[in-house]
């Protein structure tokens, strides 16, 4: 400010109503109007493995860095090269990714190693203008700095690391889940659920004192203007076909997406209805759900083929609900986390039923949250490589290398 004011003369300063704001108008004008003959193109790359609302954040933060997001899919065969096993495949990853609602194009295949001669296929194959990253450090095998050369180039933008959630953290809370919950089998506890732990304690954790309750918690600070930010903001118009689909939506997963996209085919406005952590924890036991309400909420929310979300839904459809929200469709999918273990109660779905409105969709996936959770419990020793190296990184970031940086 000071120095503007030392070498910009009073007269050619910016001033409402003066020619410089008469030109700063003009030179606005012009930045739109290019931007849409030629948008912004940005890149940002990842694993997106066990896909959270952290990375969803990531992406909505990129995408207002410039016009048109591209998403670059790092493959399974260089994720096992670089840090060990994904727990998920490049197909159900890419589904995933696919679905946030401010991802435009996806890139499959690209590599782990951000490498000079990869960078300049991005900008001159696909055209990207600046690449992102969060500010959390991203090293090569050799120690070096993955983004150098595009800093270099002055073409590389920073965003926020979301904090609170990561892919290392959610396998924690499964490992947790598997050593008192009788819904996922019988486990032995695994080194890494020490670290980890959500939920209430079971009744043979109050009984151990041994036994802690509970240990490191989730860091997730929920804020009313992380929900605007992944709201849509819009109602459904008059007479539109509003369909009703609810449940817990725990670990956001291809399954959930196909569902949803499913349902979302029966009208023209979807609306979301999430159980509270009681009520999950109620049907399925101690440490579920893995993610709490408003976690689930910012990944539901993330998807595209969701209008809008009903914050801790009540389990049984009543007909308030059906006036209130003016819902004409009520679905539900065939497969769900307790299909096989137990019938759904019959009071649930009763009113629609009556009424007339009740549709149960053959899902599309038959994957689940425990399908997922065994995954890791059969590939223990490997996740345990993988991710007791990364909680250490993190704990240090938390410890030592945070700083603020103001989020998009």
């Amino acid at each position: 400010s000071a120095v503007f004011e030392q070498y910009v003369p009073p007269q050619y300063r910016y001033r409402p109503g003066t020619i410089s704001g008469w030109l700063a108008n003009v030179l606005s004008k012009y930045s739109k109007q290019r931007r849409k003959q030629r948008p912004v193109r940005v890149y940002m790359d990842g694993c997106f493995d066990m896909m959270h609302y952290g990375h969803a954040n990531a992406l909505r933060q990129a995408k207002a860095v410039g016009d048109v997001l591209v998403v670059g899919v790092i493959p399974d065969s260089e994720i096992l090269r670089c840090k060990g096993p994904p727990v998920l495949s490049e197909e159900e990853r890419i589904v995933l990714v696919d679905a946030v609602k401010w991802v435009d194009e996806i890139i499959a295949g690209v590599p782990y190693d951000l490498s000079p001669q990869f960078i300049q296929e991005l900008f001159t194959k696909h055209r990207i203008d600046y690449i992102i990253h969060g500010d959390d450090p991203c090293l090569l095998p050799d120690g070096t700095d993955a983004y150098a050369h595009a800093k270099k180039l002055g073409r590389f933008r920073m965003i926020k690391r979301t904090e609170g959630v990561s892919t290392t953290d959610i396998v924690g809370r499964m490992l947790t889940c598997t050593r008192v919950n009788p819904f996922m089998g019988n486990q032995a506890p695994h080194p890494l659920a020490q670290s980890f732990s959500v939920g209430l304690p079971s009744p043979q954790e109050v009984k151990d004192t041994r036994q802690p309750a509970s240990t490191t918690l989730s860091r997730f600070l929920p804020t009313s203007r992380r929900l605007v930010q992944f709201s849509n903001g819009r109602t459904a118009p008059e007479g539109a076909r509003i369909v009703y689909i609810d449940g817990a939506f725990d670990v956001f997963h291809p399954g959930h997406v196909k569902i949803l996209k499913a349902a979302k085919e029966q009208g023209d406005f979807l609306l979301v209805g999430l159980h509270t952590d009681e009520d999950v924890q109620e049907r399925r036991g101690p440490h579920l759900p893995i993610m709490n309400l408003h976690e689930r909420s910012l990944s539901v929310l993330a998807c595209k083929y969701v209008d809008e979300v009903i914050i801790g839904s009540p389990m049984q459809v009543t007909a308030d609900l059906i006036k209130t929200f003016n819902i004409s469709l009520v679905v539900r999918g065939s497969v769900s986390e307790t299909s096989n273990s137990m019938p759904v109660a019959e009071a649930r779905y009763a009113v629609p039923k009556s009424l007339g409105i009740y549709v149960e969709l053959g899902s599309p996936s038959d994957l689940s949250a425990r399908n997922i959770i065994l995954r890791i419990v059969d590939n223990r020793k490997a996740f345990e490589a993988r991710n007791a190296k990364k909680t250490k990184s993190e704990a240090a970031y938390y410890v030592d290398a945070k700083e603020f940086v103001q989020e998009l």
